[in-house]
């Protein structure tokens, strides 16, 4: 029987992410060949990731995610590659789906769970993602502080889930964020792309309480406790940081 997984490339990109990698890399023993393309992390990162024998690391200096993530997916060698951040958490029942795959589309989008120092959330904001594809059929382009895959032909949806978990403190948390946040601005400012939460965002002060609400009671977060509190009150964080960066 075909094992799908065999054929498979998971790809990663790292910047000082030592509290998240081995619990990732943890996961991928299944992968014939993990890449991880590093932006010159200055703590453990790729002394971590070199303790795994199944992982290949590859130095770039960072531009700009599309960028580094084109240039990442250049450096596998299969046809199918499985896009992760470090924060990513793989189940097992995630690969058990990806060995069954025969697939007829040139990619899959992927849900995710939500975890804070592994308690997984009942719900969050996280929208699902293209992670699984050929990587002839995708390319990059950026979109606000992140990175968008835009895959030719069609496109399939994973049954499995994979799971955010970030174990890095809130200070690296909030360093990332005015960074992201910036960007987050200039594209406001643009209006380009700009769905229903980013026009929210554009009315300033309405968008921190806004996204509290409805972390908490729409998403249910409250029933979550401690970790669903934490998880409404670093969305109220980033809103604020963007809210600033749109008052300027």
């Amino acid at each position: 029987m075909r094992d799908f997984a065999a054929e498979v490339t998971p790809v990663i990109l790292t910047r000082d992410e030592e509290p998240n990698i081995g619990r990732t890399l943890g996961q991928l023993g299944w992968a014939r060949e993990v890449v991880i393309v590093d932006s010159l992390s200055t703590d453990a990162t790729v002394s971590i990731a070199r303790t795994f024998p199944n992982v290949r690391v590859v130095e770039r200096a960072f531009d700009d995610l599309a960028s580094q993530w084109s240039f990442a997916i250049a450096q596998a060698t299969t046809d199918w590659v499985l896009t992760l951040d470090a924060d990513y958490f793989v189940p097992a029942s995630f690969v058990d789906e990806l060995r069954t795959l025969n697939p007829t589309v040139n990619g899959y989008s992927t849900s995710f769970d939500y975890a804070v120092d592994g308690h997984k959330l009942r719900g969050s904001l996280y929208p699902p993602r293209l992670t699984l594809f050929r990587r002839d059929a995708a390319t990059f382009t950026m979109d606000g502080h992140t990175q968008r895959v835009h895959v030719a032909g069609e496109i399939g949806t994973l049954r499995e889930h994979l799971v955010h978990d970030d174990r890095k403190s809130l200070r690296r948390f909030l360093q990332r964020q005015r960074v992201y946040m910036r960007d987050e601005a200039q594209k406001i400012r643009r209006g380009e792309n700009l769905n229903f939460a980013s026009r929210v965002r554009k009315l300033r002060v309405v968008a921190p309480f806004a996204v509290v609400a409805h972390a908490l009671f729409v998403r249910g977060l409250i029933l979550d406790g401690a970790a669903g509190i934490r998880y409404a009150f670093e969305r109220f964080v980033a809103e604020l940081i963007l809210s600033r960066e749109l008052f300027r």
